[in-house]
């Protein structure tokens, strides 16, 4: 395996931090400044691919800054997995940027700069996850990514956004501060160093499995943003904030960042084969399935659109952890995989949710009804979204959903087969309906606004298709399509991650 030594997942990380600077810079010339966003996410994107051909030819990209005590150092290592999430990152800011600039003027947004500075130095904090060499690194990073969101999910600065916003810290850094600490120091103290290996850093450590297995819990509860119940209450909180931030929280790089970690834990801290003799594999496995189950049980009952999508994100995250834990070779593909099918149908969804509440101020699901014909290309992504989340051909969902249940069958879990069948079965029943009331059902009229009635009641004949708003969602659309006809990439990548 080549080693290449380039100063290029640095740069990837500074290009986001530096537009942040840029963005502040230009707070008072709207235009340069949504332009500058715009430009550093396409430069992120580049710098990122650049080095994707290295990888897929099975090479590895590393970066060294500094070291912090013995066995503890500040430096990057761009592997399949952490190629996996940057590149998801990377794009998917991109058409954010856009969707976020169409999203915020049409609402006439206060704190604009505030919030695409902290949306780029989110993007930092997740490519410098995506690339750390180590669990230091890692954690760094994860906690950098915990505090920058913040001021993004109070944004609104109203009662509700402060509640929600305090929630989401306190569970997120309360996690980490306790939990992680203690497994990141319990590592430490076996081990002697952070660094990932190929076949877990426990693999060649003589240690107590009942030890073991307190430092596998308390990643597990510590890795908070993977949203396993009952650590999820944050993410379904978090939903006040603006609908380009609940895209953030759930597409781009806050959850994927979560589960991101609980596979470098699985694949590179224990390794499989230490996680089959514990017997931890299918003990998550079991865990997993209860969430999946249970938060998509919330979902139907959900009228509110984005706590709707917000359930559905708890579920869909823990396949991601049930295909890395089932230890199978086509389980673990699956699980790689719908990290970014995932990614694409749900920035879909939720830029399709701001997209309806821009032109209409409608944020129930109950108030759909006949949408679709006003803004059809919104509804029509809508739909696609919803098939990638189902696992239909020929959406990206089709293809991780695919591996996973194979991945079943190879693991003989047939239960865990039973789980993913019945909660897709699960996903169309709180999907499908949306669609169907959007196009096919009567719309309902709503009292047009004026200064004497509430914001959220807007007249059906003002309901239009905003472009800026509507080009980026059917991109994302677009995207989970091609994942499911050429899904090359990212299967190189996932096969790539296997030991």
């Amino acid at each position: 395996m080549e080693t290449i030594t380039t100063i290029r997942p640095l740069l990837a990380v500074l290009v986001c931090a530096l537009a942040a600077l840029v963005i502040l810079a230009l707070d008072k010339r709207a235009n340069l400044r949504d332009a500058a966003s715009l430009a550093a996410a396409t430069i992120n994107f580049l710098i990122v691919a650049s080095m994707a051909p290295t990888i897929l030819s099975g090479g590895i990209i590393e970066y060294k800054l500094f070291s912090v005590l013995p066995g503890i150092e500040l430096g990057f290592r761009v592997d399949p997995l952490g190629m996996v999430f940057a590149s998801i990152s990377s794009l998917l800011w991109i058409v954010a940027a856009l969707y976020s600039i169409g999203y915020m003027r049409s609402l006439k947004e206060h704190s604009q700069t505030r919030f695409f500075a902290c949306f780029a130095v989110s993007i930092a904090a997740a490519i410098g996850g995506a690339f750390a060499a180590n669990l230091f690194t890692l954690i760094v990073f994860y906690e950098i990514l915990s505090l920058i969101t913040y001021p993004l999910v109070y944004h609104k600065e109203t009662d509700e956004s402060w509640e929600g916003g305090k929630k989401y810290l306190v569970y997120l850094m309360g996690a980490s501060k306790t939990f992680l600490l203690a497994a990141v120091a319990l590592t430490y103290a076996i081990t002697g160093n952070l660094d990932f290996a190929n076949n877990g850093v426990f693999s060649e450590i003589n240690a107590s499995p009942l030890l073991l297995t307190i430092v596998y819990i308390c990643y597990l509860a510590g890795f908070s943003k993977a949203a396993i119940m009952p650590f999820h209450i944050w993410l379904p909180a978090a939903m006040v904030a603006p609908t380009p931030v609940s895209a953030l929280l759930h597409a781009v790089a806050v959850v994927k960042m979560g589960v991101f970690c609980v596979l470098r834990v699985v694949f590179h801290v224990f390794g499989g084969e230490l996680m089959g003799s514990l017997g931890l594999g299918i003990a998550t496995a079991y865990v997993v399935s209860f969430t999946i189950i249970m938060a998509s049980i919330y979902a139907m009952t959900c009228d509110d659109l984005k706590a709707r999508l917000a359930y559905s994100t708890v579920s869909q995250l823990s396949y991601i952890i049930l295909g890395a834990v089932l230890l199978a070779p086509s389980s673990m593909v699956g699980a790689v995989v719908h990290i970014a099918s995932h990614a694409f149908a749900k920035i879909t969804l939720f830029f399709c949710a701001g997209s309806i509440y821009c032109a209409s101020r409608r944020m129930k699901v109950s108030e759909l009804p006949g949408i679709g014909r006003r803004l059809p290309w919104t509804m029509a992504a809508f739909f696609i979204g919803s098939l990638s989340m189902i696992g239909i051909p020929p959406t990206g969902g089709f293809i991780s959903k695919w591996y996973l249940i194979v991945g079943t069958v190879e693991a003989k879990q047939l239960a865990f087969l039973a789980v993913l069948l019945l909660s897709s079965v699960f996903n169309a029943v709180y999907f499908l309906p949306i669609t169907y009331k959007a196009f096919f059902e009567e719309e309902k009229n709503l009292p047009a606004l004026d200064s004497h009635e509430p914001f959220e009641q807007v007249c059906s004949q003002d309901i239009r298709e905003i472009p800026l708003v509507a080009v980026p969602l059917v991109i994302t659309a677009l995207l989970s399509l091609a994942l499911g006809v050429y899904p090359y990439y990212f299967l190189t990548l996932a096969q790539k991650v296997l030991p």
